[in-house]
């Protein structure tokens, strides 16, 4: 009988004492200060309070039922969906929302949503699935560093399909050691193609040049980034930069020379299409001319899978510890200007500046440890 008159008051009240009133109604609902038989009453008032006019009013009941575990879903789900004031409260702390709800709302609402949803104390994998796929860069950044949001290596992988030209969201994604290993190489181009873009550095260099030295330093990351690769991951790597096109001989050539032996075998297999067992019994003991004809069969020229056989030879003493005073790459070049063979004599020296701009970053990593470790 008390909600009955409180509804009939409501009709020629004043915004600010609805206000008032819807206040102190939904909190007397939510720390169960009404009567069962009232309830349902209760209940009818706060959804006939949803059409209210005055925001004021729906924010009351907003701020009252955000953090009640019991509170009507045929109030709370209007009240996310209103005016973002109002959805806040609701968004940011009611456990009442559903996976589907959320989901439902990150697909459907607006900029100032989805940032709500991301900030939640607790967003399960589907949200931030759906969030991976339609968010913008600032509530993805804002979903990143969040605690509580449980981000699946497939969202990561699509975050950075998606926004991976974003500097803060790549460099959130690079420092997560659960990112794939083909996004993080993805995100190794990005931050190339940034670099290669400034003009400054256009007009300092040359266009032509910053493609090249771009090209290398991406390289020169990529084959870095494979020693710490885990073997589960291998394939999809892989995979990834034949679909990029990197598995080029010079690519392939250099990770063979410096002995990224998980990383070949597993890029010969997915280009020859054998089975892997079968390649790396040829790779590691088998004669050179099946060695050259697994070359072949993965798609290198009778010249290139010549002086790739000559690698694997050189590299397999390497691995036995027959030493050299040369490295695997020195000595191919060194016979391939011998020989006069100007193509093969070409594709090492690439592979030559390859293993130099490595080194170079070795002795900058090693430098950076030893002043850190002598503060």
């Amino acid at each position: 009988m008390i909600v009955h008159a409180f509804l009939r008051w409501v009709e020629t009240a004043r915004a600010a004492d609805r206000a008032k009133a819807a206040s102190v109604l939904a909190k007397a609902y939510a720390k169960a200060r009404i009567a069962p038989d009232d309830r349902r009453a209760a209940e009818m008032a706060m959804i006939f309070l949803l059409d209210d006019p005055a925001p004021k009013v729906r924010l009351a009941l907003a701020e009252a039922l955000a953090e009640c575990e019991d509170a009507p879903r045929a109030v709370i789900l209007p009240l996310a969906e209103d005016q973002p004031e109002i959805a806040a409260r609701i968004i940011l702390c009611s456990s009442l929302l559903t996976d589907a709800d959320l989901v439902d709302l990150a697909a459907k609402g607006s900029d100032v949503t989805r940032m709500l949803i991301a900030h939640r104390s607790y967003v399960s994998r589907a949200v931030c699935a759906a969030m991976a796929e339609v968010g913008g860069a600032p509530d993805v950044l804002a979903l990143m560093e969040n605690e509580g949001a449980v981000l699946s290596r497939r969202s990561l992988c699509r975050i950075a399909e998606r926004l991976g030209d974003d500097a803060e969201i790549r460099a959130l994604l690079l420092d997560r050691d659960d990112l794939p290993s083909d996004a993080r190489q993805a995100l190794v181009e990005k931050i190339g193609t940034a670099l290669a873009g400034f003009g400054l550095i256009q007009a300092a260099i040359g266009e032509n040049r910053v493609e090249r030295i771009t090209r290398e330093a991406c390289d020169v990351a990529t084959i870095g980034m494979v020693a710490d690769v885990a073997a589960v991951e291998m394939p999809d790597l892989v995979e990834h930069l034949r679909l990029t096109g990197r598995l080029t001989p010079v690519f392939l050539m250099h990770a063979l020379c410096t002995g990224r032996a998980e990383f070949f075998a597993a890029a010969i297999t997915n280009l020859s299409g054998q089975a892997e067992r079968r390649v790396r019994s040829i790779l590691s003991d088998g004669r050179e001319a099946a060695v050259r004809a697994l070359y072949e069969t993965a798609g290198l020229g009778r010249d290139i899978s010549t002086l790739f056989t000559e690698a694997t030879m050189l590299w397999r003493r390497e691995a036995k510890g027959e030493e050299s005073d040369f490295s695997v790459s020195e000595l191919l070049l060194s016979r391939a200007r011998a020989a006069g063979n100007a193509a093969c004599q070409s594709m090492l020296e690439l592979v030559e500046r390859l293993a130099i701009a490595e080194q170079r970053q070795t002795a900058r990593s090693y430098a950076l440890i030893a002043s850190r470790e002598a503060a």
